[in-house]
Formats: C-alpha cells, sequence, structure tokens
C-alpha cells in the first residue's frame, strides 16, 4: 500500500512563508527589469493595478476615475503596469521508480512541483499540474491566483504513484499551449525501458514552445548501491525478478554505466537548450529549490 505523506511533509509553514518572501524579492526584481530589453518571445500581458495620479489636460478621459472623482472632487487617473502572463506547466513522474524503494524521491519531487506552482500563482501565472506514466494526465486545469495554492498541495498529496514509465509516448502527448509563452518543468527520473529512452525524448521536449526544464530526481542508493555477493532484484514498475552474483568490480561497472546514463542526458539537453538539473532525494529541499531558481527562469524573472 502507498505511504500516505502528511501536509508537512510537503510544504511546512515556516518554508512556505520563506517562499511568500521570495515569491515578493521575484516581483520587485521583475518589476525593475521590465522596462529593460526583453529577450524571451512571450505574449499575453495583463493589466494590473499600480496607483493613482492627478488627470492633466489633453490625457485620456478614459482613463479618470469616476468613483474617485464622486468622493474627492478631484480627477485622477488609474495607473497600471504591464504583467508578463506565463503558462506554467508542471510535469511530475508519477511511476513506480519515483516511490519505490526511496519514497524521499517522491517527496522531493512533490516538494519542488508545489513550490513552482505557488511561485507561479503568486505571480499572476496560469499554472497546470500534469502526472507522468504510461500515459499524460492533467491532474489540475490552469489556474490563477495565489489562493488556488490548496488544490494544488491537496491535488500533489492524492497522485498515485506506481506502474511504468513510457517517456515517449509520454512527452508526444504532452501539448503545451501555443498563444501563450510556456516554462515547463518536467520532474523525474527519466528511467525508461532502457537507457536510450530518455535521451529520445529529449527530441521530443525540443519541440515544446517555451522554456524548458529537466530536474531529474535521484537517490544516492541507485547511483552506488550497497549490494554484494548473491542478491535477487526486483524491477519496481514490471515485477520482473532476477538473481545476481555481485563483486564489488560489478558495482563499479554499474556505476560508471549510471554516470554515463546521466552525463548523455544532461548533453542531449544542453544540446537542444533545455535546462537539466540533477538533485538528490536526501539533499536539503529549500537550497536546491533556490538554486534550480537561480539557474535562470522567466518564472523567476531571470
Amino acid at each position: 500500500m502507498e505511504p500516505t505523506l502528511a501536509r508537512d511533509d510537503l510544504f511546512d509553514a515556516a518554508f512556505l512563508d520563506r517562499l511568500r518572501s521570495l515569491a515578493v524579492r521575484l516581483r520587485k526584481r521583475r518589476a525593475l527589469t521590465r522596462r529593460g530589453s526583453q529577450s524571451t518571445p512571450a505574449t499575453g500581458f495583463t493589466r494590473e493595478f499600480k496607483d493613482y495620479r492627478q488627470y492633466t489636460p489633453r490625457e485620456d478621459y478614459r482613463a479618470i476615475d469616476w468613483r474617485l472623482y464622486a468622493r474627492l472632487d478631484k480627477l485622477f487617473v488609474r495607473l497600471y503596469e504591464e504583467t508578463q502572463e506565463l503558462n506554467l506547466h508542471i510535469l511530475v513522474d508519477t511511476s513506480g521508480s519515483m516511490q519505490e524503494p526511496y519514497g524521499d524521491k517522491r517527496k522531493q519531487a512533490l516538494r519542488f512541483a508545489v513550490a513552482l506552482a505557488y511561485l507561479g500563482l503568486a505571480g499572476h501565472q496560469r499554472v497546470s499540474l500534469y502526472s507522468l506514466g504510461d500515459t499524460t494526465h492533467q491532474e489540475l486545469p490552469p489556474l490563477r491566483g495565489q489562493g488556488n495554492i490548496e488544490k494544488v498541495i491537496q491535488t500533489a498529496m492524492q497522485l498515485k504513484f506506481g506502474g511504468l514509465t513510457d517517456l515517449e509516448r509520454s512527452f508526444a502527448e504532452f501539448h503545451p499551449t501555443r498563444q501563450r509563452y510556456g516554462v515547463i518543468f518536467v520532474i523525474s527520473d527519466f528511467f525508461g525501458r532502457d537507457v536510450t529512452t530518455a535521451t529520445e525524448s529529449v527530441k521530443r521536449a525540443a519541440s515544446w514552445p517555451g522554456e524548458v526544464h529537466f530536474l531529474q530526481i535521484l537517490h544516492p542508493e541507485e547511483r552506488i548501491p550497497s549490494l554484494e555477493g548473491e542478491v535477487e532484484l526486483a524491477e519496481v514498475e514490471t515485477g520482473e525478478r532476477r538473481r545476481f552474483w555481485l563483486t564489488r568490480r560489478d558495482v563499479q561497472r554499474y556505476t560508471d554505466t549510471f554516470d554515463a546514463f546521466c552525463d548523455e542526458l544532461s548533453r542531449e539537453c544542453a544540446s537542444h537548450r533545455i535546462d537539466f538539473m540533477q538533485c538528490g532525494a536526501d539533499e536539503p529541499f529549500e537550497q536546491r529549490f533556490l538554486d534550480l531558481l537561480n539557474r535562470g527562469s522567466a518564472l523567476a524573472g531571470a
């Protein structure tokens, strides 16, 4: 039976407060740079009320706030700032390898998903949440407004993990909107049917409109397993079992192959201008989340 996650396992109150402060700082930074050069092809701007100032002759009278005039008997116009509206898509791998045998991978992945969603909602972006397994499923339709973070948290806590990974099919079935610039985060271990599946899937992701980030969640035991001698291993997604006799040299060969897989995935992402970051399931979440934002993203205004 899949273990139940408590709310504090994902998003405790103390970190939520710090994330609110971070969102405010990012918003101020965006405001300072908004009038500068823009390299993003983003479209879709909304207007957000900022302040009032006195009406001057030859201005468009339609900008006058007549309700304020009725109260103060003076003419004021409303000032707005343009807010760039992005579509933030968060794709979480919910296949069996993200839960078994290392449940910390699931926790880490969901923390990132919820934190990214919070920043998107706080920044007035449209946020969608998807699960990836043998196919792609939209768990939440586009949401806008900070008050929707509770829906995201509850949905994240209720995601069911298990089954197969089919990255190629999942990526092929994901169709982000082309009407507005998108920011797409894929949170996964990128374990597919074989070692070539992940790199082949990068080519699918490269065709998505917008800014794409791959966040690979791994457990240290997946790279250097503490196994030696006769062992029986079960493939968590298919249930297939095999017996092995492992020596230290075999474990080292496995580690070398694992590192080569991750390096190839990273190089393939770089060649297609996809941001790639690796995060251990046992690493401090808050610091690694800040590291992710510091890499640069339209979500963080960088």
